[in-house]
């Protein structure tokens, strides 16, 4: 990770912070050239196409350059700061070139690692050589060295003393100054909606500034606005908070581009392989799942599942299990080189989840061989870590089959595409009280419908309709989780 480049001068090089990963974008600088640093204190915050990451740097030392400017896209093993160490004083003020600039040391260029494939959910795609526009330049020194001393502080390592980095000017006093406490998707938000996390309000516990915080924020900068001429039409309200760009009004721009980058820009790719590469099937079943809603009320009242999340998905997901143990042919993949079906002894269940960086699909590990509350414990802990940003890259690979859930948006069903690499995926539409014949009569039950896409090469239609039916059929007789176990 670190080369010595003198006797007193190391780089910092993009770490793999993901396996598959070759690139990352530059989202914040925390300390400037000048500040002290010390080992494991976060330098920066890095966007790959999965996650955002907090950098620390491996070594106690002094910064002397920052490389590349906040919003620069820098490939995987290239250097992004130098850090003066062994006790050495901080280089002259002429020496700390600006952002952006070259290695602080001139030396032969080191040759980059092979090229590896970004992947989605386990699956590779083509190496793309886009690269990212560059956002605006960092903050001023003095805020950065604020910055630095307050994260410097937040790690237990004391406050950094600031060192000058820009020509002499009139000292100006000023008040000490600390890093707003946000969460990465949160500081995400506020950076798409235009929103200066230094002047919103916290309310959050110990001061953390939460995403109601941005919206209430957002909200007062357009009570102005609100309040113009009624002959002028206002700007439309935020109704999308995680969309990429902040709305316009319908009296201004034609367009607005949005630069396709991080999570995006991944999953567009992957899906486009996976569309002209399997050849998709769907089919649907609509089912009664009065009986499954029961037994859902009566878990959450059950001292097994105290603290844990229980909600139809749980449900829908161990008979997702069920109907691929009694079918497991189900639980393949295609080999394209070998010519070969490679059928899976082991379930890592996909979720997929929107989340504001986009659509993500972790997947829980071994699903198949965890009792009902293990799995609902995974469930709940796969969500909230995927809400807060947090899912880690070895959380997406490795995909066996996934679940999607429309209905939380209201929508009856869909035909899902097929994470690259997976043999199968269900979507479950909305549940909602309709008219069914049941026992003979029409009466109000319980209603929703599936939909199973599936990967023609290996899986026929028979095979993909006994899996849907057997889903089905447990969720509208849930005792069958007992007698087919």
């Amino acid at each position: 990770m670190t080369t010595m480049t003198n006797a007193s001068v190391r780089e910092f090089k993009m770490p793999d912070v993901g396996e598959g990963l070759t690139e990352a974008e530059i989202l914040k600088w925390y300390v400037q050239p000048g500040d002290t640093v010390t080992d494991g204190q976060v330098v920066c915050e890095v966007e790959t196409a999965k996650a955002a990451v907090e950098l620390p740097i491996p070594y106690d030392g002094v910064v002397r350059s920052l490389h590349f400017p906040e919003g620069t896209t820098v490939d995987v093993g290239t250097s992004i700061i130098a850090v003066e160490v062994a006790g050495g004083a901080a280089p002259p003020q002429q020496e700390a070139p600006a952002v952006p600039a070259p290695a602080a040391e001139p030396e032969k260029p080191a040759e980059q690692p092979p090229a590896r494939q970004p992947v989605l959910v386990g699956y590779g795609v083509a190496t793309s050589s886009t690269r990212r526009r560059p956002r605006k330049q960092a903050p001023d020194t003095a805020a950065g060295q604020a910055a630095s001393a307050v994260q410097s502080e937040l790690n237990g390592h004391g406050a950094a003393p600031a060192a000058p980095v820009t020509p002499p000017a009139p000292a100006v006093p000023a008040a000490p100054a600390q890093r707003p406490l946000a969460k990465p998707p949160v500081r995400k938000l506020a950076k798409d909606l235009g929103v200066d996390l230094a002047t919103v309000t916290p309310t959050g516990p110990d001061g953390v500034i939460t995403r109601e915080d941005v919206h209430a924020a957002v909200a007062a900068a357009q009570a102005p606005q609100q309040a113009a001429p009624a002959d002028r039409p206002a700007a439309p309200a935020v109704s999308a908070p995680d969309r990429p760009a902040a709305p316009v009004s319908y009296d201004s721009a034609r367009e607005t581009r949005v630069p396709v980058k991080g999570v995006r820009k991944a999953t567009a790719a992957a899906m486009v392989g996976s569309a002209f590469t399997a050849p998709h099937v769907t089919e649907f079943v609509t089912v009664d799942v009065t009986r499954t809603m029961k037994l859902v009320e009566e878990l959450k009242q059950d001292k097994e599942f105290a603290g844990l999340r229980v909600n139809p998905l749980l449900l829908i997901a161990k008979a997702l299990l069920v109907a691929i143990r009694r079918n497991p042919d189900i639980n393949a993949s295609w080999d394209e080189a070998a010519q070969e079906i490679v059928v899976k002894h082991y379930v890592n269940l996909g979720i997929a989840a929107a989340t504001p960086r986009g659509l993500i699909v972790p997947n829980i590990k071994d699903a198949h061989a965890k009792t009902l509350p293990e799995l609902a414990a995974s469930l709940g802990e796969l969500v909230s870590t995927a809400r807060e940003g947090k899912t880690s890259p070895s959380a997406m690979q490795g995909g066996t089959v996934t679940i999607t859930n429309v209905g939380v948006f209201g929508v009856d069903t869909g035909t899902p595409l097929l994470n690259p690499g997976e043999s199968a995926i269900l979507a479950v539409g909305a549940i909602k009280l309709q008219p069914w014949v049941h026992k003979g009569k029409v009466k109000p039950r319980q209603v929703t419908t599936l939909a199973l896409s599936f990967d023609h090469r290996l899986v026929d239609g028979e095979l993909g309709s006994k899996v849907l039916a057997d889903v089905a059929a447990v969720l509208e007789q849930p005792k069958r989780l007992i007698t087919w176990a």
